[in-house]
Order: structure tokens, then C-alpha cells, then sequence
């Protein structure tokens, strides 16, 4: 398994520190400008995210705007094109003020309390782990409207905790991994980008946070544009709150979850190490972080 060091060397390619840096400084910038408008009493249409260099640009090398989608008291949805192709980027910013940081991020991370919260899974499953960096392989599979196929992602995740500037980060990318081919009951989605940034009103573990989720990936349809385009923007928000309420809901039942800020992933900005020999990785279920419940 030697030859699978590539997929955890989350080097610039795989990694863009920067552009986590960007994502931070922008939700810091939306914040600001959302609070400003909360305290003056003056309801006012919410700043559109700065343009960011991210590889999304016309023929003629000028950066896509981005175009508001939808605008809702602690949701707001943004999209951008995508050039070359029928596809859009889309940025999430929103608030939730009854769960905390860590429960939000838990949530999100802990595969198996997913299958129980998510109808669409038909499987979730981490495929290698490295025990350095915390960098996880994945191979999720999920329920597309029919009449279409449904779809199958391999992707490599990271998470970071950067308890220095009280922020939390999940980016997800799409990789090829030799233990999961193609099959040929789903659809093969091979380019998939996910990069979520969270940013506690007080603490970790104080109820209240803000978020900033950037995302696109091409699930491979025939359709047009605009059907791809509201199928996104009308099952991101779906999804977004599906996650709310399994957080809600782990919570108040005292759900027990993976905590994995115990863990010891690297932090944002700290330079990615090489994998250790397979014989130093473990499964999931080998040596998983360590479990709590939510009082």
C-alpha cells in the first residue's frame, strides 16, 4: 500500500493554503458586514464574497461574479460559472445559533451516525486513514433523482482545528484510489471540491457559529445548465439543515459521536506530512477517535 503515500501528501496541489486563508479572511469580511447591518436595524441585500482567484475565469481570462441565489435570514447562497463548462461554482455563508462548533463539525465528520441521519446514503465508508495527519479516504455512495444513476465519489478529506484564530476546517477533494474501480450500477463522480470553514461566535463549545461552505463538483448529467443549477441550489440548503437537525437531535438525545477535535489533525497553515507505511495506518474501526456525548 506504499504507492498510496501520494494521496496523503496534501502538498499545493491537493491543498491550497492559501486559498483556506482567503476563505477565512472572507467570512471574516461577511461577519463584519452582516453585523454591521444586524446593529444599525437596516435591512440591507448581504455583501457579495470578494472575487477570488480559484480558477474560474471567462475566455478572456477575467474572473465569473458571483450571482445571488438565494437570500434568506441566516442563508445565503451565491454561484458563479464555471468557465468551459455547464457547471457553477457555489459559497454557502450561514448562521446557526443553537447548536455549538463542535457539535456542527462533529456531526459532519462521524460516517456512521451519517448513514442513520441521511436517507440518500447507500454507502459510506472510509476506505484508508493516515494516522499523521488525520487525512481520511472515502467512498460514498448516494441516491441521484430518478429517473438518473446513482452517483459514487472517492475523495480525500482533512480537517483542521486552529484553536489560535477560533476556526474549524473540512475541505474535501476528489482523488482515484486503487481499492475502489468503477462500478458499473453508479455513475463515477470525479471531480468534487468541498471546502467548509467555521467560526464560533464565542467558543467551540458555546452555542452559535457562522459558516462559509465553497463547493462544486460535476455529477456527470446530460442536463442543461439551469436544471444542474437549481438541483444544487435546492438541495444544498435541504442538505445544510438535514445536518442542522442531525445535530440538534444528537444533542438533545445524547447521541454518542466521534469527537474529533480530540484528535490530532494538522492545523490550518501547518505543512502536510508524508504518510507513514501502511502498516502504521489504521482502520476505522482499529483505533477511531475518542467518543463523547452531547450534553
Amino acid at each position: 500500500m506504499a504507492a498510496l503515500a501520494g494521496v496523503f501528501v496534501w502538498d499545493e496541489e491537493r491543498i491550497r493554503e492559501e486559498e483556506l486563508q482567503r476563505s477565512i479572511d472572507e467570512m471574516k469580511r461577511l461577519e463584519e458586514m452582516s453585523g454591521m447591518f444586524r446593529s444599525s436595524g437596516v435591512e440591507r441585500h448581504p455583501p457579495e464574497p470578494k472575487t477570488q482567484t480559484e480558477g474560474i475565469e471567462d475566455s478572456g481570462g477575467k474572473e465569473q461574479p458571483w450571482e445571488m441565489v438565494m437570500d434568506k435570514n441566516h442563508f445565503k447562497l451565491w454561484r458563479r460559472p464555471i468557465s468551459g463548462t455547464h457547471l457553477y461554482q457555489y459559497r454557502v455563508f450561514g448562521t446557526y445559533t443553537d447548536v455549538t462548533p463542535r457539535q456542527f463539525f462533529n456531526v459532519q465528520l462521524d460516517t456512521e451516525y451519517r448513514k442513520k441521519w441521511d436517507a440518500l446514503v447507500i454507502k459510506l465508508e472510509v476506505i484508508e486513514r493516515d494516522v499523521v495527519s488525520g487525512s481520511e479516504v472515502l467512498h460514498w455512495v448516494t441516491h441521484f433523482p430518478y429517473p438518473m444513476y446513482s452517483r459514487d465519489y472517492v475523495y480525500v478529506r482533512r480537517y483542521s482545528v486552529d484553536e489560535e484564530n477560533n476556526v474549524m476546517v473540512l475541505v474535501s477533494r476528489a482523488v482515484e484510489h486503487p481499492s475502489v474501480p468503477e462500478s458499473p450500477e453508479f455513475v463515477r463522480v470525479r471531480s468534487y471540491e468541498s471546502q467548509m470553514v467555521i467560526r464560533p461566535h464565542k467558543s467551540f463549545d458555546e452555542n452559535g457559529f457562522d459558516y462559509l461552505l465553497t463547493y462544486s463538483d460535476n455529477p456527470q448529467t446530460v442536463f442543461p445548465r439551469y436544471c444542474v443549477s437549481w438541483m444544487v441550489s435546492s438541495g444544498m440548503p435541504d442538505f445544510l439543515e438535514k445536518l442542522h437537525m442531525a445535530t440538534l437531535k444528537a444533542k438533545n438525545m445524547e447521541i454518542k459521536v466521534k469527537d474529533y477535535i480530540s484528535s490530532k489533525p494538522l492545523e490550518v497553515g501547518s505543512e502536510a506530512k508524508a504518510a507513514t507505511p501502511s502498516s502504521e495506518r489504521k482502520s476505522e474501526g482499529s483505533c477511531g477517535p475518542a467518543r463523547i456525548e452531547y450534553a
